[in-house]
């Protein structure tokens, strides 16, 4: 979830800290390997968000993005899910049907004693089409060779360029209105983490620093729009869109994936 980020100035966590985190990011990939089996043809978001919403009480954790965001429009659900062109913060809801073809980013963040475990993943409904399955399969890789280059001393937009540079070589485009970002006790903070860049650019990365890389890649046009929800955003030509995310730590030598089940 890459929305209403706080400024603050980027946290360095300790070692007991990234641990409560890693406690936190193992249940959320939990939560998305038990919510794998429902996602089928026939299923509504609203089912799969009742699930996920019961699986995580059931284990004295919160949802965080249930009630979050401004008052007067906080978010009204415990997952997002983002199907077809819809790119992030898809609102589940019960007349919203999976169907055979569809694309479906479930994007979790269960809330373990006070810290944040923020991950996502495009799942394919029964048998896609091959664009489609092209266009979660690069997501993926994206994502995966952004992380790679996540070490301290590196820069924030090494990760960004890498990403961009492997998408873009795939006929696909990077989403630029959303980003990464810190988290920890707090959902969204500092730094920021764009998914397109120029190598050599940007924040320089510090051991202890932990934030999400989750790229948004689009078949057509980069650009989104936003729903009169306030929430869902989707492609401007209704284009098909994947998204993954991961937690991750800067270490000394290398990046600790803290979303891992």
């Amino acid at each position: 979830m890459g929305l209403l980020r706080i400024p603050k100035p980027v946290e360095i966590k300790s070692n007991k800290e990234i641990e409560k985190m890693r406690a936190a990011g193992r249940l959320a990939a939990q939560l998305l390997d038990y919510i794998e089996p429902f996602v089928k043809p026939g299923v509504t978001t609203e089912e799969l968000d009742r699930l996920c919403a019961e699986w995580t009480k059931a284990r004295g954790a919160i949802s965080a993005p249930m009630n979050y965001g401004s008052p007067k429009n906080p978010f009204p659900k415990h997952i997002c899910t983002s199907v077809n062109q819809v790119i992030c913060h898809g609102i589940p809801n019960k007349k919203q049907v999976l169907k055979e073809g569809d694309i479906i980013n479930i994007d979790v963040t269960p809330i373990l004693d006070g810290y944040h475990g923020d991950t996502s993943k495009t799942f394919c409904v029964g048998k896609v089409s091959d664009v489609a399955r092209h266009l979660v399969e690069t997501t993926y890789k994206s994502m995966m060779l952004g992380i790679a280059e996540v070490k301290s001393g590196n820069k924030v937009g090494d990760i960004g360029a890498a990403i961009q540079e492997y998408a873009e070589g795939q006929g696909f485009s990077v989403v630029r209105d959303f980003v990464g970002h810190g988290v920890g006790k707090i959902f969204h903070t500092e730094p920021s983490i764009p998914h397109y860049g120029i190598r050599g650019r940007g924040l320089r990365l510090k051991t202890g620093m932990v934030f999400t890389i989750e790229p948004m890649i689009n078949v057509g046009t980069w650009e989104a729009t936003t729903l009169s929800d306030g929430w869902t955003a989707v492609t401007k030509d209704g284009s098909f869109s994947a998204q993954f995310e991961h937690t991750v730590a800067v270490t000394d030598d290398g990046v600790d994936i803290l979303t891992l089940p």
